[in-house]
């Protein structure tokens, strides 16, 4: 409490040193009777001053924002050179810059000399003094609204048709309004108030400061609160007009037009050969999907979302990629008609859900309404993104992907934010939408049980290398290696060699399978968690190492005599204790067994 109020009394007096001047002025003018209103020259100077400063910050905001939007997207040496360069005048005295512009636009200079003269003692020497000292007000601003937005929303905007000058417009000018407004009444005041410089260059026509500096060396106070006046009214109105909003009429109501269901959509699925650098990360991939639903899974940094910005288009020379027969590499991504899903939703901030889901340029209307019901948020489609819950959000992203009829759907774990019971509806109702709408996707997923319910085929990446792909069902049974197991979250695949008859060594252990491998072949094999039996009489000796509830499930971690470690599954209850000695039997016929550099040589 006593920070609080500490804080509070320095913010306060702060103010009073700003406001006490402002009040004694007002008390002064206000008993006064010679204010200086009828003092020769005083409204010419106002017009020259709101003229040369308003045209000053058209020529700032159009060279200004596209300055400041290349600053805020660019890293690199030079990028850093030219923001320096750009706030060089906020460090500079004013009249500092009005000495360095001389040598740019003075009579003598290569400039002035080709321009008659003229641009100095002039309104646009005025315009030139003023751009220069006011111009990193707007820019400094302009590039940190920049830099705040999101960069997904650009891509988002590129997977839904728009081109580059419409995705600069309608997601970077409109996503940083407030900033380059700030910036901009910023730079209007610094310019309409700039003497310094201005002196130098343009001591003819008066600007307001000069003729108030002009007034005081002349006459002393009197003349001088007209203009000081002035400049406070007109300060007080810009700065209001900057601050005031526009009545935005709010209405929860919003009749969607007639829904119109999609047609059967064509099965597409893709093929990539793709070799690219992000950074010092280089993914090296390549596959040919036979199934329209493929998944793409693998950990954190491995490669994923590079390989599904690839296949939309994001990045340029990555390598062939085919939607079907077609070939997609040299076909911009606004001209690929995808859907794009991300992560976190990725809505457009000050839309409402209907101008979401319309939002790409082919969008049907019609399509969009039916996918709004279908996905039952019809009823939010008057709502802001604030008003949306973590999956109401989530359905709007899908609902915005799929209302142009896309050939492909690619969803960059469109899940993993969310809490498991949303996620797991979600899960369901995409998957059901797959087999009912005949959706092609391609997904990537953190997430194998996700994998597996929405994909007919997996990848698994790691590093930037596909590690093994192929159907669902043949790589999740027969994964090439226990790391790729690991990454399926697959239980109990172990490596170990055949010993004839059936049988392999396994650290030691010599394990009862119905396998026929040649003996001292290497091989992989894997049992499954409920085909391992904690039982009194069981065949391998063994140890628990590990038991953990989940609810009426128990699961052990049994060590095998010879270091071997199997995950196992009981309902029963009276299990031993964690570290107790047991027997564990293993039926062979449940045991799987398989060449890791051939998974089609099986035998079970």
């Amino acid at each position: 409490m006593r920070t609080r109020r500490t804080l509070q009394v320095l913010g306060a007096l702060l103010v009073a040193y700003l406001v006490v001047p402002v009040i004694a002025f007002a008390y002064r003018i206000a008993g006064s009777n010679q204010r200086g209103f009828k003092t020769p020259g005083l409204w010419p100077a106002l017009g020259v001053s709101l003229q040369a400063s308003t045209i000053s910050l058209v020529v700032m905001t159009l060279f200004g924002v596209p300055l400041a939007y290349a600053l805020a997207r660019s890293r690199g040496w030079l990028a850093s050179m030219v923001g320096v360069v750009v706030q060089l005048p906020l460090a500079l005295p004013p009249i500092m810059s009005g000495v360095l512009l001389i040598y740019l636009i003075g009579p003598y200079s290569w400039l002035g000399v080709h321009i008659d003269r003229n641009l100095t003692q002039s309104l646009t020497g005025i315009i030139i003094a003023q751009t220069f000292v006011s111009a990193p007000f707007l820019v400094v601003a302009a590039r940190s609204a920049f830099e705040a937005i999101d960069p997904t929303l650009e891509d988002l905007a590129a997977t839904c048709g728009h081109r580059p000058f419409a995705r600069f417009w309608q997601i970077d000018v409109r996503g940083a309004a407030s900033g380059i407004r700030a910036g901009m009444i910023l730079a209007w005041l610094r310019a309409f108030g700039e003497y310094g410089a201005v002196v130098i260059i343009a001591y003819h026509p008066f600007s307001l400061p000069v003729y108030t500096e002009q007034q005081f060396s002349s006459s002393g106070l009197p003349t001088t609160q007209a203009p000081t006046f002035l400049a406070l009214a007109v300060a007080a109105v810009a700065i209001y007009l900057g601050r005031a909003r526009l009545p935005v009429r709010r209405s929860t109501r919003f009749q969607l037009p007639a829904a119109s269901e999609p047609p059967t959509a064509v099965p597409t699925p893709v093929s990539f050969d793709l070799d690219t650098t992000v950074g010092d990360f280089h993914l090296r991939c390549a596959y040919q999907a036979a199934s329209h639903r493929l998944a793409i899974v693998g950990p954190s940094g491995s490669g994923k979302s590079v390989t599904l910005r690839a296949l939309a288009g994001l990045r340029p020379g990555a390598g062939p990629v085919h939607y079907g027969a077609e070939e997609m590499s040299e076909v911009p991504t606004e001209s690929r008609r995808v859907g794009y899903v991300s992560q976190g939703a990725a809505l457009l901030p000050e839309r409402k859900v209907w101008q979401q889901v319309n939002f790409p340029v082919d969008a049907i209307p019609a399509r969009a309404a039916w996918w709004l019901r279908k996905l039952r948020i019809h009823d939010l489609a008057a709502r802001l993104p604030t008003e949306l819950s973590g999956g109401q959000a989530q359905r709007v992203s899908l609902a915005r992907a799929l209302s142009r009829d896309p050939h492909l759907v690619l969803l960059d774990e469109p899940f993993s934010a969310l809490d498991v019971p949303v996620r797991h509806e979600l899960r369901e109702e995409l998957h059901r939408l797959q087999y009912e709408a005949g959706l092609s996707t391609v997904l990537v997923t953190h997430d194998p049980e996700e994998a597996a319910m929405l994909a007919d085929e997996i990848l698994v990446i790691s590093e930037g290398r596909l590690l093994q792909g192929g159907p669902c069902a043949e790589v999740f049974r027969y994964p090439a290696s226990p790391e790729i197991a690991r990454l399926l979250r697959v239980d109990n695949v172990r490596r170990g060699v055949a010993a004839g008859d059936g049988m392999i060594e396994v650290s030691g252990t010599t394990l009862n399978t119905s396998s026929d491998f040649p003996s001292g072949t290497p091989v992989l094999w894997s049992v499954h968690p409920n085909a391992v039996a904690v039982v009194p009489d069981g065949r391998y000796g063994a140890r628990i190492a590990d038991v953990t509830s989940r609810g009426a499930l128990t699961v052990l971690t049994v060590e095998l005599d010879g270091g071997v470690d199997l995950r196992a599954w009981s309902l029963g209850t009276g299990l031993p204790e964690r570290e107790e000695r047991c027997r564990v039997n293993i039926d062979p016929k449940s045991v799987s067994v398989w060449s890791p550099d051939s998974p089609s040589l099986v035998s079970l």
